[in-house]
């Protein structure tokens, strides 16, 4: 029973761990190295509960919650705050739509000027496409507070960005 569960969880990880590394990417300003450190912390919280959780409706959204909640913490931490410098992320770097590298980083660079809390905020909501409801259950947080962040951090993004993101998207 409890090899079956590892294969269980390998497959999940294997299944899963793209998506949450293209997340993660977002919610760190395009920091490959932190993406892949948040999301192996992730995993290994999920790995030591997997019992329970490959029971629940779906382990997805719960690695997400998670994943949010590693985040979350990281930058709590004081050391967060320290970037490391030299090179751009690769042109490859997921990020959000279209095929135009420098429209990809522009993003990323608006997105790692915004608090963690409101870059989690806007992954939730436009990346994974969650409900106010489910971005509320995995920031612990109330609705009215999504909305309220949500707005303010749509209107951050727009001063940020002004008028270069005007042909790829709307916000």
């Amino acid at each position: 029973m409890r090899q079956g569960r590892r294969e269980g969880f390998r497959e999940f990880a294997a299944g899963r761990s793209g998506h949450l590394y293209r997340s993660a990417c977002l919610l760190v300003g395009g920091d490959t190295h932190l993406a892949e450190d948040l999301v192996q912390e992730t995993l290994g919280r999920m790995y030591l509960r997997w019992g329970r959780i490959s029971r629940i409706d779906n382990p997805a959204a719960y690695a997400q919650t998670v994943l949010v909640r590693v985040f979350l913490t990281h930058q709590r931490r004081r050391s967060a705050g320290e970037r490391p410098v030299g090179e751009l992320p690769d042109a490859g770097t997921p990020a959000a739509g279209g095929q135009d590298p420098a429209l990809r980083l522009t993003l990323l660079e608006a997105l790692g000027r915004l608090a963690p809390k409101d870059r989690a905020v806007l992954v939730l909501r436009y990346w994974e496409d969650r409900s106010v409801e489910e971005t509320a259950d995995a920031m612990n947080s109330s609705s009215a507070a999504v909305r309220t962040r949500t707005s303010r951090a749509l209107a951050l993004l727009r001063e940020q960005l002004g008028g270069s993101l005007t042909a790829f998207v709307d916000l």
